[in-house]
């Protein structure tokens, strides 16, 4: 009886397998030995696909962010929409994802979904008539944002021991210890709260922007 064949190894299904790793287990896990064993496969055959350990962590890192829908920059939304809608998909793939972050937070390097993120949010904000240097400013702001709320739980952080929390040393503290029972709704209603100020902060500074052009055009028309 013929033995089963093994299934060919990819690069796509080395990235599977170390993005599931990172996830179960964080990036320490991860090594050319260790995923070797996992694709069951002998070590050298990984070089065929990756030179080391730091490039198969990029690339997972990559495939994290092809997981964020870019689409709200080409169907015609405002500016604002667009960034709002791509901040909760940004977010919900790290949030996904956690364990890969610190990777994923050195910047997009040479990594193809990462470039083609930081265009698409960087080309969106340019059409939409912010000067370039706010347009950078602002896809900086918004990963800094998106990446520090997948860093942790704010109300998992709290542990549900009301003794914890004495009300003499701690006298505003008294219901802490149900963060933790209600964390994902907290973190959410959280994000959003920071989302929309952090919105309503750059649509006040783009109306300063946009009044400003209008005063300058309307100079250069009366020969000012």
């Amino acid at each position: 009886m013929a033995r089963p064949r093994k299934p060919l190894l990819s690069t796509d299904r080395i990235v599977e397998t170390a993005r599931a790793l990172v996830d179960a287990e964080g990036l320490a896990a991860v090594s050319t030995r260790r995923l070797a064993a996992e694709l069951g496969v002998s070590g050298p055959s990984l070089y065929n696909h990756f030179r080391t350990k730091d490039e198969i962590l990029e690339a997972v890192a990559d495939s994290v962010s092809g997981q964020v829908d870019l689409s709200m920059f080409q169907d015609g939304r405002d500016w604002r929409a667009a960034l709002h809608d791509w901040a909760v998909s940004y977010r919900a793939a790290l949030r996904d994802h956690p364990n890969i972050v610190p990777v994923l937070a050195r910047g997009p390097g040479r990594r193809p979904a990462g470039l083609r993120l930081a265009d698409a949010v960087y080309g969106a904000m340019v059409e939409a008539g912010w000067p370039p240097a706010q347009a950078t400013s602002i896809g900086a702001l918004m990963r800094y944002f998106v990446m520090g709320s997948a860093l942790g739980s704010f109300a998992g952080g709290f542990v549900d021991d009301a003794s914890a929390y004495d009300p003499a040393d701690y006298p505003h503290l008294q219901q802490a210890h149900r963060l933790a029972e209600q964390q994902e709704k907290i973190d959410e209603r959280a994000f959003e709260t920071g989302l929309t100020a952090l919105l309503d902060g750059l649509a006040g500074q783009y109306e300063r922007i946009r009044r400003s052009a209008q005063s300058r055009r309307a100079d250069q028309i009366a020969g000012k």
